[in-house]
């Protein structure tokens, strides 16, 4: 790709809250790759930008400090919305386009190739959210790629972008690094990447035959654990002892994981150390859930589940949605979630029986009552929990804290919740 390239977002960003209160579409983990990192592969360019919401605005600018954020300084730029998983098929289409174009797939914008006079008009609406009508004027033209307008949609194509992102990583020499213990069974060792500084105990069970397995840099892999690909262990995350790691599942950085996960995503920084189901589920940053936590993924009567999404009941159209869970939460042990269940931000959940599908953001309590967490011990947490890993809680993350305080009181306010 020859043009600059800006990522931006979308006016249906608040379909995939609660996971991104506190990060930009672009940042959230599908496969072994954040979509940013896939539109940064697949369309090379000598210049990016980014857009973001102005309340992520400051920490785009800190996470991203060699790319210009909400400005463009160039004559032509072709913009990608992070809502979407790039193919070879949409690049293709797009170098075929000479003209001011907008690529979209059914009511969704895609992409839209823009320079002169209609650059100049977008300029001004870099300060906001990108609507359709901001691309009036332009000639339209219909693609195929995969889009993620639900949380549920980063679950169902996780497995896929595994083995698409496994092989864009794939090098051409010895895959196989790491320490790897006498007593470790790899399964179809062509279909796995170990990184440098990994270490496979013995007894650990690789089974790639029906999907690729990727292990980064510095991860343990303990005793007895078993992985099944499609999988991804991210950079310095532990599995722990007897593991069960089954296909679809992604593990980011610095986590430490144990118990059986099944078609999940867990983001990065958190922990699920002890035994516990979770199956189909997000998990965002600084999460926490405690020992024997467990989720339902499939109703009895195998029917469609339904989820709260932005305070509405959306069928998600699939058999098997388990919890969708936003950054800083934790839950207590013995935790219970239903199927479909939806928990905001730096939520804090115990107590017996099943808590309700949908508990939003600033929450503490359990089946029975609910309270608002208190915005300065909210904080106070945070802090520890990012020290314990060396990480700065800065200005940045507490005015972020305070942001998403304010704009989810609406969600409290609706369920008696003191303000």
């Amino acid at each position: 790709m020859d043009i600059p390239v800006c990522i931006f977002e979308g006016e249906q960003y608040k379909l995939l809250y609660p996971l991104v209160y506190m990060h930009p579409i672009y940042d959230l983990r599908c496969g072994i790759r954040t979509i940013k990192e896939k539109i940064f592969d697949y369309f090379k360019s000598e210049k990016y930008f980014l857009h973001s919401r102005q309340n992520l605005s400051e920490l785009v600018k800190r996470d991203n400090p060699n790319i210009p954020i909400n400005e463009i300084d160039t004559d032509i730029c072709l913009f990608i919305n992070g809502k979407i998983l790039p193919n070879e098929s949409l690049i293709e289409t797009i170098e075929e386009s000479d003209h001011d174009t907008l690529f979209v797939k059914g009511e969704y914008i895609i992409a839209a190739r823009v320079s002169g006079l209609n650059l100049n008009k977008f300029r001004n609406s870099l300060s906001s959210i990108f609507k359709f009508s901001d691309f009036e004027g332009l000639i339209k033209k219909e693609v195929s790629v995969d889009v993620i307008n639900y949380p549920w949609d980063l679950i169902k194509y996780n497995g896929q972008e595994i083995s698409k992102d496994f092989l864009r990583l794939k090098k051409k020499s010895d895959n196989i690094n790491g320490k790897i213990y006498e007593g470790v069974i790899i399964v179809n060792k062509d279909n796995v990447i170990i990184e440098e500084g990994a270490e496979i105990k013995p007894g650990v069970v690789l089974d790639a035959e029906e999907g690729p397995i990727y292990i980064g840099k510095n991860a343990k892999i303990m005793p007895n654990a078993t992985i099944i690909g499609p999988a991804y262990i991210g950079n310095n995350t532990s599995i722990k002892i007897g593991a069960k790691i089954y296909e679809n599942t992604s593990i980011g950085e610095y986590c430490k994981i144990g118990g059986e996960v099944e078609g999940s995503v867990v983001h990065s920084y958190s922990n699920k150390q002890h035994d516990g189901f979770l199956g189909h589920s997000y998990i965002m940053q600084w999460v926490n859930l405690g020992a024997d936590t467990n989720n339902s993924d499939l109703k009895n009567n195998y029917g469609s589940v339904k989820v709260y999404i932005n305070d509405k009941l959306i069928d998600s159209g699939s058999m098997f949605v388990g919890l969708f869970m936003g950054d800083h939460s934790k839950s207590s042990i013995n935790t219970m979630f239903n199927t479909g269940s939806v928990i905001g931000v730096s939520c804090n959940i115990f107590g017996e029986g099943f808590p309700p599908k949908y508990v939003p953001s600033f929450c503490w309590g359990g089946k029975d009552t609910f309270t608002t967490y208190d915005i300065e011990k909210a904080i106070d947490v945070a802090k520890r929990v990012m020290k314990r890993r060396y990480k700065d809680f800065t200005e940045i993350e507490e005015n972020l804290f305070r942001t998403t305080f304010l704009i989810t009181q609406d969600e409290r306010r609706k369920r008696g919740l003191p303000q």
